[in-house]
């Protein structure tokens, strides 16, 4: 019974210290920042800057919708990348269950990729 806590608390103790490192390192790289950061307190210094020159014109921009439609295009596919890989490297012990279940988002994922080529998300002009 105390070897299993034990067993327990160690990989929780792993955990404990990997999180700390990271806590550590986020602060450390933020002090790290704040100490090489320059000083200057010249006005000058926090107005906008555009190739040399006073910016021109108001800093609203529309942007197109495609852009995002693009990008949100690319999420759904790197993530189904990110998905196949260990399945394909995991296949053989997942059997015909995992197979079907990879067939399904396969599916889904090819289905959202008809409905974006239908509206014309892809087209570029």
């Amino acid at each position: 019974m105390i070897k299993e806590s034990l067993d327990f608390l160690g990989q929780y103790g792993q955990v404990g210290i990997f999180l700390l490192f990271g806590i550590f390192f986020a602060f450390f790289s933020l002090f790290l920042a704040w100490l090489v950061r320059t000083r200057n307190h010249d006005p000058l210094f926090t107005t906008t800057y555009e190739c040399g020159s006073e910016p021109v014109g108001s800093s609203w921009v529309q942007f197109n919708i495609r852009f995002y439609l693009f990008a949100l295009l690319f999420v759904i596919f790197d993530t189904e990348t990110l998905f196949l890989y260990p399945w394909a490297i995991a296949y053989r012990n997942l059997g015909l269950t995992g197979f079907i279940e990879m067939t399904v988002f396969i599916s889904v994922l090819f289905l959202g990729l008809v409905y974006a080529w239908r509206k014309g998300a892809l087209k570029w002009e």
